[in-house]
């Protein structure tokens, strides 16, 4: 898996970008790659996508942008390509429009219906902010070790609200295991 790459951008198209590091180009769908230039070095924070059929790498101009478009593709309903249409937005604009339960703002998006933004709603409302400081809490290592031990991501996504995000993830784990 990778987390991110930096290097030169070598090519930009209508909804990807190509970025050589070390004489290897990466191929990366991006939602804005008209942001970029041919020429300039950067950073894309990257999500590898496997499949029998595909392998392709999904990229993030920030951290929190890839954060949000882990936690939009454990929605059911929500598959990469959708989720990664969501970013002609801003993070904080989709952030709040879940907050505020916005199903017009999230309908603007390509793909996005009624059923699948409700479910967005549904699945992620309280669960991308903390508290009144409105602090972002990231429970992608959580949710991804529950996972693997077989657990369905509705049922995880259920008991996320109870888990403290300032414990070690260990801790956040064994509890876990225990609501679950």
């Amino acid at each position: 898996m990778y987390a991110y790459i930096k290097g030169k951008i070598t090519e930009i198209g209508l909804s990807h970008l190509v970025i050589e590091n070390q004489g290897i180009g990466y191929f990366i769908a991006m939602a804005t790659p008209e942001k970029y230039h041919i020429g300039e070095e950067k950073t894309i924070y990257v999500y590898q996508y496997v499949r029998e059929d595909e392998n392709s790498l999904y990229g993030f101009t920030t951290k929190e942008e890839k954060e949000l478009f882990l936690r939009l593709i454990n929605v059911k309903g929500v598959g990469c390509k959708m989720a990664q249409g969501m970013f002609i937005g801003s993070v904080d604009g989709i952030v709040d429009a879940i907050e505020r339960e916005d199903i017009s703002y999230l309908k603007k998006f390509p793909k996005v219906g009624e059923k699948v933004a409700r479910q967005i709603i549904l699945d992620l409302k309280g669960k991308l902010v903390s508290g009144t400081d409105n602090k972002k809490v990231d429970y992608t290592e959580l949710v991804e070790a529950l996972k693997a031990l077989g657990y369905k991501a509705q049922n995880i996504q259920k008991i996320l609200p109870k888990i403290d995000a300032d414990m070690p993830i260990e801790k956040q784990i064994k509890e876990a295991l225990k609501l679950l």
